[in-house]
């Protein structure tokens, strides 16, 4: 089908699903409902997440060539306008709660769509190719799993090339990230050329296949072997050539967001997606400077603790350089995480009332994503640790970060989100930063009360990930708003924090191509850390840690003020949480 006919059709059908046929809702809550329930399946049929072990894999892969995308921009404009429609004092409290979260949802996808950010699918993090790996890794269920990957592969031809066309168009406008932090990247790409079919990371699901007979296993195996030699590798192959030699040498070398096209604008809009607040560069950058000062002075206490005699940049020079903060071996670094994520098992039921019945795994990040990723990430069901160059890996972090990427942040929070069935599908499966980053860097400090670090170099790398996340205040204005260099970030964080020089280059990097992502970890952390501390001065006695807890996670995944309103209600109930049967 054409282009444009095909276009055509899909605006069409995506009206006639949002007006929601003939039959005119009797209520504003039926209104409101009708909305987001018929553009929560759209925006997924638009746009499907593989990375979500709960769902199906997908038979498709996105479109996003650029008719498609006007057609998201319409689409999410006429919800916008439905929405300002609906009288929010005529909803029901917990609609008006649904609204108030729902809206801003809408208004950060039209900001993206206006802003064209679909023409930046790479940087130094997150890429488009390896994203597609993700699906690989994730576990396989039913037979029809099978099948609708063979046929996310046979599409990844038509995917590039769409993809590599909206590249194009943004390096007409000077909308790409700064070359030296792609410099490379294209390793991930090389990884997928280098390796045989039977090897490669896109035939991982099908090396061990539960439930499938086994005639119908040689089958798939026959047409996955065949995919990836006549249809992905190729594909990776003209994707190597056109980064090589048609993308990085044309990107820019500014690193600013400040100076890409509207670019003040286009900052602002992202300090206002990842943290759901109005503030202005200035603003944050004067408070992540006041608030590496104080962690400063914390960080230094604690390595008196310790009986260090030297300075501040002897002790971490020491901490950079002393095995006994580094394993030998990859098995090492997953045993010593798997111990600290079993010792919060015990005490999980002291803290929290409502613990989420999924489980996660522990594993390393793959191979080929290793050199560029962060030291772990965690969500629904996995803890990836980073395993490459062990020497970058320091003991004393781990604790933090297990605390923050497993339980009881991201692999205990997000699950505790998908399982309150009785909420709509957009709060139980979005994700919004400022929430979800502040909760698990708060999991981080709320170690220290649950008695997690157990020596005093623990509790400075603790500190330590306090201030890393207080310097991205710093540093991610300053490069965006402040025409800071990166050699210039570089020397904030050597100064100020305790990471290895490795992930000290990684995470600027990311910094610099990530505009705003790096700012909602304090304030988000900043905004429940200040909830905690009304709500114990307002209840006094009656404040109960477990069902503050409960009251904070059973809202799913919510912009920062909707936080600050059910605390106030949580105050008001006279601290009574969302399951007193728990408390």
């Amino acid at each position: 089908m054409p282009q444009t006919a095909r276009t055509a059709l899909l605006l069409v059908a995506a009206s006639a699903a949002l007006v929601g046929g003939c039959a005119k809702p009797r209520s504003a809550d039926e209104q409101l409902q009708a909305i987001y329930t018929t553009e929560w399946k759209w925006r997924n049929d638009q746009q499907p997440d593989d990375e979500d072990a709960t769902r199906p894999i997908s038979p498709h892969l996105p479109h996003v060539d650029a008719a498609t995308q006007q057609t998201r921009l319409k689409y999410w404009e006429d919800v916008d306008d439905r929405l300002r429609h609906i009288e929010r004092a005529r909803l029901s409290p917990p609609e008006q709660l649904n609204y108030d979260i729902y809206r801003r949802q809408i208004e950060v996808l039209i900001d993206d769509q206006r802003f064209r950010d679909y023409e930046m699918p790479a940087n130094s993090d997150t890429t488009f190719w390896t994203d597609i790996s993700y699906t690989a890794r994730r576990p396989f269920r039913h037979a029809e799993d099978y099948d609708n990957w063979l046929s996310q592969m046979s599409e990844v031809p038509r995917y590039f090339h769409e993809e590599m066309e909206q590249m194009r168009a943004g390096l007409k406008r000077g909308f790409t990230p700064p070359r030296v932090t792609m410099e490379g990247r294209d390793a991930s790409i090389l990884t997928v050329l280098d390796t045989p079919p039977e090897s490669n990371i896109f035939y991982t699901p099908f090396k061990d296949m539960h439930g499938v007979p086994p005639e119908r296993q040689a089958q798939l195996r026959e047409r996955a072997v065949a995919l990836i030699r006549d249809t992905v590798q190729p594909a990776y192959r003209e994707l190597l050539k056109f980064m090589r030699e048609e993308y990085l040498p044309g990107m820019r070398t500014s690193l600013a967001a400040y100076d890409l096209p509207d670019g003040k604008a286009y900052y602002r809009a992202k300090i206002r997606e990842f943290t759901t607040l109005d503030l202005t560069p200035e603003e944050i950058h004067a408070l992540g400077v006041s608030e590496v000062e104080r962690l400063h002075g914390e960080m230094v206490k604690a390595m008196a603790e310790t009986g260090f005699k030297g300075d501040f940049a002897q002790f971490l020079k020491f901490l950079r350089t002393d095995p006994r903060f580094y394993v030998k071996t990859p098995e090492d670094l997953l045993m010593h995480a798997a111990w600290i994520a079993k010792r919060f098992d015990g005490k999980a039921s002291q803290y929290f009332g409502y613990l989420p019945r999924a489980r996660f795994a522990i594993k390393p990040v793959p191979d080929d994503m290793a050199p560029y990723y962060t030291a772990g990430r965690g969500g629904a069901g996995v803890y990836l640790l980073n395993t490459y160059d062990l020497p970058s890996r320091p003991l004393y972090n781990l604790t933090a970060l297990t605390l923050h990427e497993s339980a009881p942040g991201h692999a205990f929070q997000i699950p505790i989100a998908m399982e309150h069935k009785d909420q709509p599908a957009f709060r139980q499966l979005t994700y919004i930063s400022a929430y979800g980053e502040g909760w698990a860097l708060y999991c981080e400090q709320l170690g220290v009360e649950m008695g997690m670090y157990d020596t005093p170099y623990d509790r400075f790398g603790m500190l330590g990930y306090q201030v890393w996340r207080a310097a991205r205040l710093v540093v991610d204005t300053g490069i965006h708003a402040q025409g800071w260099t990166r050699d210039q970030a570089l020397d904030y964080f050597r100064t100020y924090t305790a990471l290895p020089e490795r992930e000290i280059g990684t995470e600027i990097d990311r910094y610099i191509t990530w505009p705003g992502q790096a700012l909602s970890y304090y304030l988000g952390e900043r905004a429940i850390l200040e909830g905690r501390a009304k709500a114990e001065k307002a209840l006094g006695d009656r404040f109960n840690l477990r069902a503050f807890h409960d009251a904070v996670l059973e809202l799913g995944s919510v912009p920062l003020p909707v936080l600050n309103e059910r605390i106030d209600r949580f105050i008001a109930d006279g601290g009574r949480g969302p399951y007193p049967d728990m408390e």
